[in-house]
């Protein structure tokens, strides 16, 4: 049994120990319904996934990993046959679900790894040590966070105002969050600071998910359309910005929800200092900017709000789910190993390796 320092108000995936499955909050229902899920079957997470019922990079690697761990669980009781091979396709699939979130391929690499270390056990005994790793990639993403949390209240003044874009809460990791977990200690602390929260088109992450998890913690936000942040900023409403980050690669560059890199010029101009939230595992040293895939979604994302068509429906329409901050924009990335600072290259790799 884990016990952590401050409370998981939200969990977005977590461990069904009595059922053997992964379980998970559907954030497409938020903040509407609270829709539990549990599943051991990897093409329903998949789904998930892929439908994006759970997203957030740390919350997709933790969820893939406990994919990976209730399957080999259900074929452990079925005395299923060719049980490797089984959960290799698994992590094959899991792996195909979503191109840009590098914790995901981190997760099921860690998971990949063990199954091979772990293959000549029986399936029950390998199904226990998948299911060991999993809940360690959980628990540590969880500890990963609150640190964050802590480095990165440091950085924030008292009665400050925070800019925010997307979820970076809890429900974009296991729990507590990145971007998120900042604000939370901050506030736990007694820092009297206040959020300002962007809708997020086109799946209003921002509306339906950031505001939910800070209207339960108690913390003040005000929610503004995503065209307006270059205004608040400009007009002096904004401390700090503090976003979260789906892939930050060896140089430095941040990829993340997209809309982030316009914010970030804003504050650029403005002086306003721009933090980027993030574990180490969401930072791919092997990948230079030029090898990130950047995904687009179906463009019927951008042609309507919660299912509701607000255009012509044969219109053409672009939906790019992520954009590239480049580092000369980021004054410091926040990691559960401290606070990064220029220059990014050299100074992101000695965070990762120490």
């Amino acid at each position: 049994m884990y016990t952590y320092k401050y409370p998981l108000t939200v969990k977005a995936v977590w461990w069904d120990e009595t059922k053997r499955e992964v379980c998970w909050i559907n954030t497409l229902k938020l903040p509407f319904e609270e829709e539990v899920i549990c599943s051991n079957d990897p093409v329903r997470v998949a789904k998930a996934i892929v439908e994006m019922e759970v997203r957030g990079a740390p919350a997709i690697g933790v969820i893939a990993a406990l994919a990976v761990a209730a399957y080999a669980n259900k074929l452990a009781s079925e005395n299923s046959p060719n049980v490797v091979e089984k959960l290799n396709e698994a992590i094959d699939l899991l792996w195909r679900t979503r191109p840009t979130a590098y914790n995901l391929f981190w997760a099921l690499e860690r998971m990949r790894k063990r199954l091979v270390a772990s293959a000549g056990l029986s399936p029950r005994s390998l199904a226990g040590d998948l299911t060991e790793e999993a809940l360690s990639i959980l628990n540590e993403d969880i500890e990963a966070n609150i640190k964050i949390g802590e480095y990165g209240a440091d950085l924030v003044p008292e009665g400050a105002t925070i800019l925010t874009h997307c979820n970076a809460g809890a429900l974009a990791t296991s729990a507590f969050g990145t971007a998120e977990a900042i604000m939370r200690v901050a506030w736990y602390r007694g820092k009297k600071i206040k959020v300002i929260a962007t809708e997020t088109r086109p799946l209003l992450q921002g509306a339906r998910l950031t505001v939910w998890e800070l209207v339960k913690e108690g913390i003040p936000v005000t929610l503004i359309t995503d065209n307006m942040a270059g205004y608040v900023i400009r007009k002096g409403l904004v401390d700090l910005v503090i976003v979260g980050a789906d892939r930050i690669t060896r140089e430095g560059y941040v990829v993340n929800k997209i809309g982030t890199y316009m914010i970030a010029l804003a504050a650029k101009r403005n002086n306003v200092p721009f933090y980027v939230a993030a574990p180490t595992s969401t930072i791919d040293l092997k990948s230079g900017i030029r090898d990130v895939v950047i995904e687009e979604r179906n463009p019927m994302e951008v042609k309507t709000v919660m299912g509701r068509l607000i255009t012509l429906e044969n219109v053409k329409a672009l939906n790019y789910a992520f954009d590239v901050t480049d580092p000369d924009l980021v004054t410091a990335i926040i990691t559960e190993k401290g606070v990064v600072y220029p220059p990014f290259e050299e100074n992101l790799r000695k965070t990762v390796e120490r």
